[in-house]
């Protein structure tokens, strides 16, 4: 949780930081994890027009206090993707994929200290 009323009250800012989070945390795995005008979440961009999400963020804030939810796919079964449309991501060339899939092999205690360090390069 984090005080915005704190942080000046800018719900945009802490959604960008959130983003940035991400983005530092899946770096130190040599991950480069990007943003998508119009999409939510953090993709990798594959060089061939696909695109695949492996972030999602979901933000709440009640009287300027954030409650967030960020999920980063460590491993999961990719194949339980395919009958649903996580994020509303309904065109071939977008798709879901994890750092397993991507051929990294870490685990959650790994990703855990990872997320809290970026965290303190974000959000002090």
């Amino acid at each position: 949780m984090l005080d915005l009323a704190a942080r000046g009250q800018d719900l945009r800012a802490y959604v960008g930081g959130l983003e940035a989070w991400v983005i530092a945390t899946l770096a130190r795995f040599g991950v480069a994890g990007e943003r998508r005008d119009g999409r939510v979440g953090i993709w990798v961009d594959h060089g061939d027009g696909r695109e695949d999400k492996i972030a999602a963020i979901g933000v709440r804030v009640r009287h300027w206090v954030t409650y967030h939810g960020v999920s980063i796919n460590l491993a999961p079964e990719l194949e339980h993707f395919s009958g649903i449309v996580p994020c509303g991501i309904g065109e071939e060339h977008f798709g879901v994929t994890s750092l397993k899939a991507l051929g990294i092999d870490a685990e959650m205690p790994a990703l855990d200290a990872a997320l809290k360090a970026s965290f303190k390069e974000i959000f002090g």
